[in-house]
């Protein structure tokens, strides 16, 4: 019984993460020969590989909504709120193909996603341009994900790294970043640490990144039965954001709470999925 449980959770977080045709995809990616970005020793695959990326997803998401620019590009043309689930999909889908599919396929999801940020161009609320494919947004975007990526492995991994493996896979998400567009990645914890110093008198918490929040931590496309679930994973995601961002946001710190309850809470939800899916990773 314990094992059916364990099949049917896996399955269905699967389905949500990686869509209808998941199983296809995961068996190209893993199945077809060829040379790879990264080998089988590279901390990236140790990261993108682990359930902490649950909360770190999340993280990023809301990190990543403080650049104004970055923002309207994103409530402007990526259908958040009509198709949340399908962007979900189409991001974990291009991290695995660049993290583990063959060179090929990889660079043919980088010049997919370049192709899509040719294209999105506007205008912010304030009358300031945007274009989805500037080096310095794309900085930006990569920065906050890969911070919020390494925050949550370090808190909530398998098997967290030391700091060699963290700088390591620093400079393994500089390959991808560099081939997506952007200028000068960082290539070490340190240097990511002043990137995002570097971007912060930029930020601030537009309507539409407030609204987003609200969105991803209060309103999720979710049955009733699972938001206590998605609820935890939440609460933590907000606890990784550094300090200055969840003031942005107006999201509270509550220390004694966070130490006691939800950083537990964190780490029991992050064993389960892990439990859960690794049938799945090996299927």
């Amino acid at each position: 019984m314990l094992t059916g449980v364990r099949e049917q959770l896996g399955q269905a977080l699967f389905r949500r993460v990686a869509g209808p045709g998941g199983p296809a995809t995961r068996a190209r990616i893993h199945d077809t020969p060829g040379p790879r970005w990264f080998g089988p020793d590279r901390p990236i695959r140790t990261v993108h590989g682990d359930a902490s990326m649950f909360i770190g997803g999340l993280t990023a998401l809301l990190l990543q909504s403080l650049h104004p620019l970055a923002m309207a590009a994103v409530a402007g043309h990526s259908g958040f709120r009509g198709d949340p689930w399908g962007r979900l999909q189409r991001t974990s889908t291009f991290l695995a193909v660049t993290t583990y599919g063959t060179a090929a396929d990889a660079q043919e999801a980088v010049d997919h996603v370049r192709g899509i940020h040719e294209r999105i161009r506007g205008t912010t609320a304030e009358g300031v341009p945007y274009h989805a494919a500037d080096p310095h947004l794309l900085g930006w975007v990569h920065a906050a994900e890969t911070d919020s990526f390494l925050r949550a492995h370090e808190r909530y991994g398998a098997r967290p790294l030391d700091a060699a493996g963290y700088d390591a896979y620093v400079a393994d998400t500089a390959r991808v970043a560099e081939a997506l567009g952007a200028l000068d990645p960082p290539r070490n914890r340190g240097e990511l640490a002043e990137r995002l110093t570097a971007y912060r008198p930029e930020l601030r918490a537009t309507p539409e990144a407030r609204a987003a929040a609200r969105f991803l931590l209060f309103q999720p496309p979710l049955p009733l039965a699972v938001r206590p679930f998605y609820g935890g994973l939440a609460a933590n995601a907000v606890t990784l954001l550094p300090p200055w961002a969840r003031g942005m946001l107006w999201l509270p710190r509550v220390p004694v709470v966070e130490g006691l309850a939800v950083h537990r809470t964190g780490r029991a939800l992050t064993r389960t999925i892990r439990w859960a899916m690794t049938p799945a990773r090996e299927a």
